[in-house]
């Protein structure tokens, strides 16, 4: 964990303005599993933030799913036999929201289960770097 908090902490990004655009589900094919939230604005600086923090744990020896990276906002998801209902994200599809700012990047922990819920462990501010501060 000290390897991939050193990572973390030495990961240069500038302050993000995005914006919410359209929504979906993952997987494209089949059955649905995650519905998301599209986003727009400062693409090119968050791929590169997603790009260094992969870095950072797999220089950490972290395991990572080799799926692309796809800019958007996770939204729910439902579990395997959960019938699937995407209204919401086809009543979203056309949307396109007001611009919001990211300033920092989270390190979350995820505790899955019935009762799911996801905990952040330590954030650092973008824009300038700083070590590590706890949330």
């Amino acid at each position: 964990m000290d390897n991939l908090m050193t990572g973390l902490g030495a990961v240069e990004a500038p302050v993000l303005e995005l914006s919410i655009a359209g929504a979906g589900t993952f997987p494209d094919r089949g059955a649905p599993r995650v519905m998301w939230a599209g986003l727009t604005g400062d693409l090119p600086a968050l791929t590169a933030l997603a790009k260094q923090a992969r870095g950072a744990a797999r220089h950490a020896r972290i395991r990572l799913d080799r799926k692309p990276f796809r800019p958007h906002l996770t939204l729910g998801r439902w579990r395997l036999g959960d019938p699937a209902d995407q209204f919401v994200a086809r009543a979203l599809a056309d949307y396109r929201g007001p611009e919001f700012e990211i300033a920092s990047l989270a390190l979350m922990r995820s505790h899955l289960g019935p009762d799911p819920r996801h905990e952040a462990l330590h954030s650092w501010p973008l824009g300038r770097r700083e070590k590590c501060r706890p949330s």
